[in-house]
């Protein structure tokens, strides 16, 4: 039985409460929510937490975080109540990966600088995941990220491989271009979110085609 009266709650408090809220005679609206339906309040809460850093407020941020793991939480017990999975299964699978992702720490692999610590992780990546070629790893890429942020990362595993971007912009002027092209784009009636992501994922296939040929 939950405690509706303690100074102070932990985790496991957090998880009685969402099971207590989602269980029958609970919550009617958090008993209807599925991962579709919360889908965006996690996309939300997620910028509104990078908000609070980029302002440095600690008690925004704690606050912030809290909203975070609570569509964490949300989402395990959604999974969990469908036989999906479950918070533990959540917990263990991050676990595994983190000290997989980590031998010079877990294990016996020797490594000084964060450099060395990137260029593993991404190895290790390309491993679990069996990736054996540059566009196999730019095919996992999230196509749900931001167009500026999903650009970029395909940029730079291209870049690894030995594409890169021939670019001459001036850097001071590359943010007032960008939001010449914003408006642009808006005074033709163009979605700039999609008109990117659309750009990238024409280069994606560019990408791919001139890998397979390579090969041949």
């Amino acid at each position: 039985m939950l405690d509706c009266n303690k100074k102070r709650y932990d985790f496991e408090d957090l998880l009685d409460i969402m099971r207590i809220l989602r269980a029958p005679g609970g919550c009617p609206w958090d008993g209807e929510q599925t991962h579709e339906s919360i889908r965006r309040n996690f996309i939300e809460e997620v910028y509104e937490a990078c908000e609070a850093i980029d302002i440095s407020d600690d008690r925004l941020l704690c606050e912030e975080l809290g909203d975070v793991l609570l569509q964490v939480v949300f989402h395990a017990q959604i999974a969990c109540d469908r036989g999906a999975f479950n918070i533990e299964d959540v917990c263990d699978g991050v676990s595994k990966k983190l000290i997989h992702r980590h031998p010079h720490i877990f294990g016996d692999r020797k490594l000084e600088t964060s450099e060395q610590v990137l260029e593993m992780w991404e190895e290790v990546k390309k491993k679990e995941k069996q990736q054996k070629t540059a566009s196999e790893s730019i095919d996992q890429i999230a196509k749900t990220l931001p167009a500026l942020i999903y650009a970029e990362k395909v940029q730079k595993k291209a870049a690894k491989s030995g594409i890169d971007i021939d670019c001459k912009c001036d850097t001071d002027d590359i943010g007032d271009r960008l939001f010449d092209l914003v408006a642009q784009a808006r005074a033709q009636g163009v979605d700039p979110e999609k008109a990117l992501a659309d750009a990238t994922n024409r280069f994606i296939a560019r990408f791919n085609e001139a890998e397979k040929a390579q090969k041949k």
